[in-house]
């Protein structure tokens, strides 16, 4: 359960370090992020504080979204996600988070949609291998057999085979955080992030990082 921001990945580019290696890095405006709703396990059943972000003009709002904007305070927004957290302490609606919540040196998970790529074949959603392809050979980009005959009688579940490909949740696991623009709102992440550019992204802290602390304590 870790607590983070709502985003928007503007794209990559690269940095230099003191000894001149070049460092692939992502930017991604983070934030500010207006908090629209707390949840609690009273009334909820679970700890969570709903974030909202890009602001999004008044006249292409229903009814009911004017509503739950107007009861947080907050401005309305584009974008909305939930971060589950275990403390909910300091925490009210209409309060703003922003990118100073993130420190240069600390390791952030990035959630985004992956890039959709439509229908597929089985070699290039699965990375399978294709068949010979001389002369007389009828399998060439075929799927093969799929492994079922009379028990069970169906197609198990998970077996490779073309269809969607892409346009997914991709989570990015701990990320370095190399710069920290707080005027800007920007947070340069080194390696890339799922999703094109000014796709919406969360960037909480990593739980993989917290885990490892909290076994050494």
């Amino acid at each position: 359960m870790a607590i983070g921001l709502l985003g928007r990945k503007i794209g990559m580019t690269r940095i230099y370090d003191a000894v001149g290696t070049m460092i692939p890095v992502t930017v991604i405006e983070a934030g500010p992020c207006p908090i629209l709703q707390v949840k609690n396990k009273d009334a909820a059943g679970y700890a969570a504080l709903q974030l909202g972000f890009d602001p999004l003009p008044e006249r292409k709002l229903t009814r009911p979204m004017a509503g739950h904007f107007k009861r947080s305070g907050a401005q309305p927004v584009r974008c909305v996600r939930e971060f589950r957290i275990d403390d909910l302490d300091g925490y009210q609606a209409g309060q703003t988070l922003e990118v100073s919540l993130f420190q240069v040196g600390e390791t952030v998970d990035v959630i985004g949609r992956s890039k959709g790529r439509g229908f597929a074949g089985q070699i290039k959603k699965c990375n399978s291998s294709r068949g010979p392809m001389s002369h007389g050979s009828t399998y060439h980009r075929r799927t093969g057999s799929l492994g079922a005959s009379a028990d069970p009688s169906h197609v198990m579940k998970g077996k490779p085979m073309a269809g969607h490909y892409g346009d997914g949740r991709v989570t990015a696991s701990n990320l370095v955080i190399l710069e920290v623009n707080r005027e800007k709102n920007l947070l340069v992440v080194r390696g890339s992030i799922p999703g094109h550019n000014n796709g919406y992204v969360m960037i909480r802290k990593s739980k993989k990082a917290a885990r490892k602390a909290a076994r050494k304590a």
